[in-house]
């Protein structure tokens, strides 16, 4: 029987500090990156590990995933790992899942909030693969999961455990700041879905959570001269040092795994930001490629491939 093919999209990121520079210029779309801006951007990889640390978690989640899926000796599905703007790209991963002459593609972004900029931009490199492949393989997309219940769940569970890492007698105040990847300004005009999507996430989790101090802001804006979404981690800081509060637990929704704007970004620049005012800063721990995760994927690709069935 031949195979059902899942393909997991994401981001990537250099898997070393010499391909840094390689790396920005394809996520900049080929023009040339400042060298300053290199130097800056290789220090925090260099700080936080040496590479991005997204390419091994996503072959553990493709492997856990792909167990998941087929049960004792199963054979059914072969899960596949393809990355936007580093090796293995996604037209390589195309290439490669083609080999095994699947029967129909699923793809699955590894971002649970739909966007045109980013999971739209992934289903566009995989339409750009099949044609210069000439596939006429079937394949379909697993839609926004951003309010998923297993997704819910786990992500509460993880906010759990980030607020054991402060004091008893303070914990049940400690408030949560959302955060989510921002994104230029212009998709709201746009109409794009992802400002919804991803208070949607933080709502459905707040309401699993119960009654706490919830705020959101959008962190990691982009080096370039057009706006961005807002409100801005930093002056989200500022405005509860000035209320008064002198813990906070940043939950990073938009992130499924560990990497750079979650290791350096919230585990450092947050931190230390925290710290100068006076706030002791800690971060609920990433899905990575846990079993809650795994769960997850497994009924998102079972629920699809029932969805198409009973269409």
């Amino acid at each position: 029987m031949r195979p059902t093919a899942v393909l997991l999209m994401a981001m990537g990121g250099p898997d070393s500090l010499e391909h840094v520079e390689p790396y920005l210029l394809d996520v900049r779309g080929g023009r040339p990156t400042p060298p300053e801006l290199v130097a800056e951007i290789r220090e925090r990889y260099r700080v936080t590990g040496g590479k991005s640390p997204v390419l091994g978690i996503m072959r553990e989640v493709a492997r856990k995933l792909e167990q998941k899926l087929n049960g004792p000796g199963g054979e059914r599905y072969r899960v596949y790992v393809g990355m936007r703007h580093w090796h293995p790209y996604i037209k390589e991963a195309y290439a490669e899942l083609m080999d095994d002459f699947p029967e129909r593609i699923i793809g699955v972004c590894m971002a649970p909030q739909s966007s045109s900029l980013s999971t739209g931009a992934y289903m566009k490199k995989v339409e750009e693969a099949r044609a210069g492949m000439g596939s006429e393989v079937p394949i379909s997309y697993v839609p926004s999961w951003s309010r998923h219940p297993g997704l819910i769940a786990a992500m509460a569970d993880n906010i759990a455990l980030g607020l054991a890492r402060f004091s008893p007698e303070v914990r049940a105040a400690v408030p949560i700041l959302f955060t989510a990847h921002s994104l230029p300004q212009r998709i709201v005009e746009a109409g794009d879905p992802y400002p919804n999507e991803v208070r949607g996430t933080m709502e459905a989790v707040c309401q699993r959570l119960g009654p706490v101090t919830a705020r959101f802001a959008y962190q990691s804006q982009g080096r370039s001269s057009e706006p961005w979404l807002g409100p801005t981690v930093e002056a989200t800081l500022a405005e509860l040092a000035g209320e008064g509060h002198r813990h906070v637990l940043v939950a990073p929704i938009g992130f499924l795994s560990d990497h750079l704007e979650v290791l350096y970004d919230v585990d450092i620049e947050f931190k230390r930001l925290a710290e100068a005012k006076g706030m002791q800063l800690e971060r609920m721990p990433m899905l990575n490629a846990s079993p809650a995760l795994i769960d997850v994927l497994a009924s998102l690709v079972e629920e699809h491939e029932a969805s198409l069935v009973s269409r």
